[in-house]
């Protein structure tokens, strides 16, 4: 499967980075059954666009964050394999190549959040061209990407670069965002298995933010409280949401496995039906 379209989010040096920060780009082919490639040393962010037949299209479009601990990338496992499924539906995807890894003496998402902002602000710019309807721009990430996504979605109004140009003048606010097996919401550190610990302070959430899908295993080693934690304050504050917590799947499955955890896409799919992006 070949994208439609690929774009570079910055046309020179990514804000804050420094050329030879990192070293050349990696992307190592793992030895899986069905093997994993792991891209590494981002330093030229970029997105890829995967549309859907023009018979199922619904105008609806998913950006893609891959996971990977802020380190790496699983590029093609939590990445284009789920804008294959995104183009089963109707939905137009968008896989974005985030820097990693985490740049020295930074917080380790300041760059991907950069990164996310403007990916979804391109997105905007270039909705026309793509048949995309602007109301219906949603998050979708893994791990650490989920930890992205959730971040985009709480903190869109925060100006985490200067402009470079008219995308720029555009919202970075997804209309719905679906953090699977979400990560460090509580913060690194935090005791994963309590219900007490609070969110990590830059998840912001208010009545504005946007509806969310969690799907989450209970024997995560990440800790699932955190996906828990993240429902009960949306249902508190009135944020229409949905949680999955399945007893056994681990982490890091995708949509592979055969396990029913990694059959969260199906719910997914009756989820994004009831919110109206999908037919």
């Amino acid at each position: 499967m070949k994208p439609s379209a690929e774009l570079k989010l910055w046309s020179g040096t990514a804000p804050g980075d420094k050329d030879g920060a990192v070293g050349a780009e990696t992307a190592d082919v793992g030895k899986e059954k069905l093997p994993i490639i792991r891209v590494g040393n981002v330093t030229v962010p970029s997105l890829s666009v995967y549309q859907p037949a023009p018979d199922k299209a619904t105008g609806a479009c998913v950006v893609i964050f891959p996971g990977g601990g802020y380190n790496i990338l699983a590029y093609n496992h939590e990445g284009t394999e789920v804008a294959h499924w995104l183009n089963s539906i109707g939905v137009t995807a968008v896989v974005v190549k985030y820097r990693v890894p985490r740049r020295a003496g930074l917080p380790k998402h300041l760059a991907p959040l950069q990164d996310s902002q403007r990916a979804i602000r391109l997105v905007r710019q270039n909705a026309e061209a793509w048949k995309i309807d602007t109301k219906k721009i949603g998050v979708l990430g893994f791990s650490a990407g989920a930890h992205l996504t959730l971040l985009a979605a709480t903190n869109y109004d925060e100006k985490v670069y200067e402009p470079v140009d008219d995308a720029d003048k555009l919202s970075a606010k997804p209309n719905f965002a679906v953090p699977i097996y979400l990560a460090y919401a509580l913060g690194e550190g935090a005791d994963k298995k309590r219900i007490d610990v609070p969110l990590e302070d830059n998840i912001k959430i208010t009545k504005e933010t946007p509806p969310m899908f969690l799907s989450i295993c209970d024997d995560d080693g990440v800790g699932s409280m955190g996906s828990v934690q993240l429902y009960m304050k949306l249902h508190e504050i009135g944020v229409p949401c949905e949680l999955h917590v399945f007893v056994k799947g681990g982490h890091g499955y995708g949509m592979r496995d055969g396990i029913p955890a990694a059959g969260w896409n199906r719910l997914c799919e009756d989820w994004l039906k009831q919110i109206g992006v999908v037919r």
